[in-house]
């Protein structure tokens, strides 16, 4: 199996990251993971062993085995050995070889050879779940796919627990229990997702290549608008279906991005709400994009964000006081693809002004009705 790039591998574990939100079929998700760790690694076999109520595997979901293998080998791994050890210490463990581990357990008939080794925790809701298992990587396993397996871990704790979630949401309907199912989605879910994004950054620390830094920045982006769609979700469960006013999810927002960057942010906001409430979450989400954009890239010292409406069309402005930058070269690397496709949506538009030294504007327009 070749290996693929870090620009090749990081879109999917963004898209893996996002689907998190909507995650309906537990399983499907989960051994949509277990097949991204083998693709994005270039191990040969994976899998995911989730753990009973006394530490021993009750469910192995593996990728690379034929089924004639399978049926060859015969009873799945019930947690000796080294899979053991790394259910024991709830810590990532990478070998260059398995039978040299003084745990080591040996194989069983018929199972294939198998010598690097990279084991990965997986938590639920604070709580072990299970692990990732990836082995056989000629040359054995980097730094960066310690970093990348680890942050899919962190995405199949936040599946486990969203469907967990969900779960207890189709058969309570108590103010207090939906109180505490929004508290775990904010201190679980979106604190993993938080990780992921940490994780990201320090690949990006390493990384000299200009397109796999743009990739980096865009799939950040994209998580931060997976964690404001999360935060709606929240706010729905504690306000008990009430709408929320724009003005203070904007407000929100904007001190949540600003409060991690050295630039000063002005918001300034003409409208306390729109008719449609599908409108007022594009609006946030391109908010979201626009600002994190500009934060991220600029070196701006001075934000401007501005949403108004005449009643017509909805605008929304950033503006900053950054570097800019030639508007005839690309521009893939702001998620302008993105806000363009979400204002064609709902019949707006997008234009963007900037030039070198003299920072950028971005203005989003939607028609109200």
């Amino acid at each position: 199996m070749v290996e693929r790039t870090v620009v090749d591998r990081l879109p999917d574990l963004i898209e893996a990251a996002a689907s998190v939100v909507g995650a309906g079929d537990l399983e499907q998700l989960l051994r949509r993971l277990v097949a991204e760790a083998r693709a994005a690694t270039g191990a040969k076999y994976t899998a995911l062993g989730v753990l009973g109520e006394h530490g021993v595997l009750t469910e192995f979901i593996h990728e690379g085995l034929e089924q004639r293998q399978v049926a060859q080998i015969g009873a799945l791994p019930t947690g000796k050995g080294v899979l053991g050890t790394l259910v024991r210490e709830n810590r990532t463990i990478r070998l260059d070889s398995i039978s040299n581990h003084p745990d080591s357990f040996g194989f069983p008939a018929h199972h294939p050879v198998m010598t690097t080794f990279l084991g990965v925790p997986v938590a639920a809701g604070g709580r072990a779940f299970g692990n990732l298992y990836l082995t056989e990587k000629e040359g054995g396993f980097s730094d960066d796919d310690v970093m990348l397996v680890e942050a899919l871990s962190r995405i199949a704790g936040a599946a486990v627990t969203t469907a967990r979630l969900q779960e207890r949401l189709r058969s309570i309907a108590v103010g207090e229990d939906r109180e505490r199912i929004a508290r775990d989605l904010h201190d679980t879910v979106i604190q993993d997702l938080f990780a992921v994004g940490l994780a990201l950054q320090g690949i990006s620390e390493v990384v000299s290549d200009g397109t796999a830094a743009t990739t980096i920045e865009d799939s950040i982006d994209r998580l931060d608008l997976v964690v404001e769609t999360l935060r709606s979700y929240i706010f729905e469960l504690r306000s008990r279906g009430e709408r929320r006013q724009l003005d203070e999810r904007l407000q929100e927002l904007v001190a949540r991005l600003g409060s991690a960057y050295p630039a000063n942010v002005v918001l300034e906001i003409g409208v306390d709400q729109l008719e449609s409430t599908q409108l007022e979450d594009e609006v946030v989400k391109v908010v979201t994009e626009a600002l994190s954009n500009a934060l991220r890239h600029s070196g701006a010292t001075e934000v401007d964000v501005l949403v108004d409406s005449d009643g017509e069309w909805c605008r929304v402005s950033v503006r900053d006081n950054g570097a800019g930058f030639d508007t005839s070269l690309s521009t893939s690397g702001m998620g302008l693809a993105n806000m363009t496709a979400r204002a064609a949506g709902l019949g707006g538009h997008v234009d963007l002004s900037s030039a070198p030294g003299v920072g950028t504007l971005i203005e989003i327009s939607f028609p109200v009705t």
